[in-house]
């Protein structure tokens, strides 16, 4: 019985503390729930002394509706009604003004439409119409001497400085070139240089590696 006693006991004072936690959380909503309740009071008050304004300054300047007179009509927010009203324009000025916006209209769309199209001509010429390849084998084949890959990327770069050719890109380009039989590859001393093939300094280039062949004597 001792142990059932002590077990109990336990019991109600978890339920006990539980219940306590939970009072005080309910307290604490409330209070919370109060405070907002006093705010959104003090704001409905201001609302409606703003209303009250409103009619009275419609009153004034003798615009009073059946819609201004009545109770029922929505507030709106402070800073909303803070602006008066602007007086209508005149008959001649509203003229004037409908006249002026077609002219004005007139004259900044050609202007605007002339921006346009110079914004547009720089990036439509600064496109790439050829590979990196193409560039390549074109430079070659209009050359009369092989070039090494530093004189090939200091051309193009010269010609195309808005693709950013790097050496290293050249050389790898201008070998797979070689590679697919679109240009030689000759070597003076320690250095490289790169000839188009199928054009006539690459035919001179092959004629003198190789060994001149006698014609046979015939008796």
């Amino acid at each position: 019985m001792t142990q059932v006693q002590s077990e109990t006991t336990e019991l109600q004072s978890q339920y006990a503390a539980q219940l306590t936690a939970d009072l005080e959380r309910n307290t604490k909503e409330q209070e919370r729930i109060a405070a907002e309740v006093v705010a959104l009071q003090e704001l409905l008050q201001a609302l409606r002394r703003d209303q009250a304004l409103l009619v009275n300054l419609r009153r004034t300047l003798g615009d009073e509706t059946p819609a201004a007179a009545g109770a029922t009509v929505p507030s709106v927010p402070r800073q909303a009604s803070a602006e008066p009203k602007s007086a209508p324009k005149p008959a001649k000025q509203q003229k004037k003004a409908a006249a002026a916006k077609p002219a004005k209209a007139a004259r900044t769309t050609p202007r605007s439409a002339g921006t346009k199209a110079a914004a547009k001509a720089p990036e439509a010429a600064g496109k790439p119409t050829l590979t990196l390849v193409e560039l390549i084998h074109d430079h070659l084949s209009r050359q009369s001497e092989p070039r090494s890959a530093a004189e090939i990327t200091s051309t193009l770069s010269e010609t195309h400085p808005e693709r950013g050719i790097k050496a290293t890109v050249v050389r790898t380009t201008v070998e797979g070139l070689v590679a697919k039989g679109r240009a030689q590859r000759s070597k003076q001393g320690t250095s490289v240089y790169y000839t188009a093939a199928g054009t006539g300094t690459a035919d001179d280039s092959a004629k003198q590696a190789a060994p001149e062949q006698k014609a046979p004597v015939t008796d």
